[in-house]
């Protein structure tokens, strides 16, 4: 669209506050569209879809969710992910501000597992060569969710501005190319 965009970080309990509150224009942050949150922003998208995973390390001799009963369980605070982890209970559950504390929280061993969208990790995975495996969990995952950049509703210019290069991207081809190259599979 013909801007230089500059990443703010921030936690994920406030992010939809700063939003509102003008500190940063999108939130690009594999935000579930949910109708909660579709009732103060706006979506673009969605440009990617997701399932909830559930992470252990590598050398976990955990194979299913009945084996973490009881066990500490890492989510990001704010997500719908806490949510589903603080319905299903039975376990003990330790919120953070973001994937990056849940995997160092998780290779420190003071986790044993943490609850996720799953194209997160599969980026680190690639990026960063991160030593997890993904719990066979179809039950938990109930298809994937829609993933969209949350934009300010008093802003459908940009809005509009933004789902038309995503549009052209997923056209031309090349939004598989960068899925490809940074996650390693069509997330789309």
């Amino acid at each position: 669209i013909g801007v230089k965009g500059t990443i703010i970080t921030t936690a994920w309990d406030g992010i939809i506050a700063g939003l509102l509150a003008n500190k940063y224009d999108t939130v690009v942050g594999s935000m579930t569209i949910t109708p909660e949150r579709e009732k103060v922003v706006d979506f673009v998208g969605p440009y990617y879809h997701a399932g909830r995973a559930v992470f252990v390390s590598e050398q976990s001799k955990v194979q299913s969710l009945d084996e973490l009963k009881g066990k500490t369980i890492g989510v990001t605070l704010g997500e719908t992910h806490e949510k589903w982890a603080r319905e299903k209970g039975g376990w003990d559950i330790r919120t953070y501000k973001g994937l990056p504390e849940l995997l160092l929280e998780l290779r420190a061993g003071r986790v044993d597992a943490i609850v996720v969208d799953n194209i997160p990790v599969m980026v680190a995975v690639k990026e960063t060569g991160e030593k997890v495996r993904k719990l066979n969990t179809p039950d938990i995952e109930g298809g994937a969710v829609a993933i969209g950049i949350g934009i300010r509703k008093d802003n459908p210019e940009l809005k509009a501005a933004m789902q038309k290069a995503l549009d052209d991207m997923l056209a031309d081809g090349s939004y598989e190319k960068i899925s490809m190259k940074w996650v390693g599979s069509d997330i789309r």
